[in-house]
This record gives C-alpha cells, sequence and structure tokens, in this order.
C-alpha cells in the first residue's frame, strides 16, 4: 500500500518512542523491534534530546520504516519531518496552526492535531487536519504537559459526529485496549505498554489479541 496522509491512520496501532521508557533500549533499537513485529505506523516523539539527535534518529528511523513499507511522523519538529522526509508531522494545540504547518510542509505530507473536545475537533476538520488524536482517554504520565483525561464521552462523540480518520490514545494499556476498541476506535496508540515491554514483540501479539478479541 502506497502511503498517503488520507490512509496513514490505516492501521491498528500507533506507536510511539519514549526513550525514558524504553528499560535502556535506544529508539532505534525500539523502533526495529516494533517493525520486526509488523507495526506500520510510528511516531518519533522525544522532548528534551537536542535537534541534532533528533535529527541523527529521526534519519534511521525513517529509512527503517521506509523498507518496512511503515508510516513515519514525527511529533512537534516541523524542520525535522521535513528534513527528513517524513509522511506526517503531529502538532498540539498549542503549537503552530495546522494552516501554517500546511504552508511549511507542502500538500503532501500528513497533518495530526491532539484534541481533547468535540469544539477542538470541529475546528481540526475546519482547519485541514487529516487526522485527530481524541484523548487522554485515562490519565497518563507519559508528558508533563498533559490534559486531563476525557473519558469515553468524547470518544463516543467523535465516533459518532465526525468522519475525520482519528486515534485514541492516553493511558491505554493491554487491561483496557478492549474497552476502547469497543467503544468504536479502529486505531489506539500506546507508549509505555509497547516501549516499556521487555520483549515488544509478545507485547504487540497480546495487544492485537485484545483488538481482535473486542471486535468479535
Amino acid at each position: 500500500m502506497t502511503i498517503t496522509r488520507h490512509n496513514i491512520l490505516d492501521t491498528d496501532l500507533y506507536c510511539l518512542t519514549a526513550e525514558k521508557f524504553s528499560l535502556g533500549r535506544s529508539n532505534v533499537e525500539v523502533v526495529r523491534q516494533m517493525l520486526d513485529a509488523g507495526i506500520k505506523l510510528v511516531q518519533y516523539r522525544e522532548k528534551e534530546k537536542k535537534a541534532g539527535a533528533k535529527l541523527e534518529e529521526c534519519r534511521a528511523i525513517r529509512e527503517m520504516t521506509r523498507e518496512a513499507g511503515a508510516a513515519f511522523i514525527v511529533n512537534d519538529d516541523i524542520d525535522i519531518a521535513i528534513l527528513v522526509g517524513a509522511d506526517g508531522v503531529h502538532v498540539g494545540q498549542e503549537d503552530l496552526p495546522v494552516e501554517c504547518v500546511r504552508r511549511l510542509v507542502g500538500p503532501d505530507m500528513a497533518i495530526g492535531l491532539s484534541t481533547h473536545s468535540p469544539e477542538q475537533a470541529r475546528e481540526a476538520v475546519r482547519c485541514g487536519a487529516d487526522y485527530i488524536g481524541v484523548g487522554p482517554i485515562f490519565r497518563t504520565y507519559t508528558k508533563d504537559d498533559v490534559v486531563d483525561p476525557v473519558g469515553f464521552e468524547y470518544l463516543d462523540w467523535v465516533v459518532a459526529h465526525l468522519d475525520i480518520p482519528f486515534v485514541a490514545i492516553g493511558g491505554i494499556k493491554e487491561h483496557n485496549l478492549g474497552e476502547v476498541v469497543r467503544h468504536g476506535a479502529r486505531c489506539a496508540a500506546l507508549v509505555t505498554e509497547i516501549v516499556g515491554g521487555a520483549n515488544i514483540a509478545d507485547t504487540i501479539t497480546a495487544l492485537r489479541h485484545q483488538m481482535d478479541a473486542a471486535k468479535e
């Protein structure tokens, strides 16, 4: 499948990097294990590293994802996304507006936007986001500036009212993933549950079993 801004979320698991939770493994090693397990969508998210280090890692991961036929998204760092030829960039509510990001990245790169309310979701559609993050569904500790959990009410609203592709995110673990799927999420983002797994391939297999069981 050719990856485009319109089909970038056509997958089940949306994996994000988080080196401080990766049991001493580098982002590159973790992504390699994700791809070996069949993951088709990876977001590079590192808040604390210097730009040069992030660029070096993103270059390596871009090459790995390309070889694996997987999509590669860069969080926040629009310049790095452009430099490495990423498939997409993901921004938050306090980052550059989507219209400005589009002017920088051009017509082909996907733009994802984190949203936490129906009002933000409607605005994301209006301004041309290609997909939205819906959450945090549960409380999460992977970001310092995280908002309060939105629970299932907002997820249910998105499922009922919008056609834009979305990924459910925030505090999702193996034990609650099935419930997220039953509320209508076809794509779910997980961070510590995957990068912190002793065996990443086994963790991904278990997560997919949970998703499949919830769809039956």
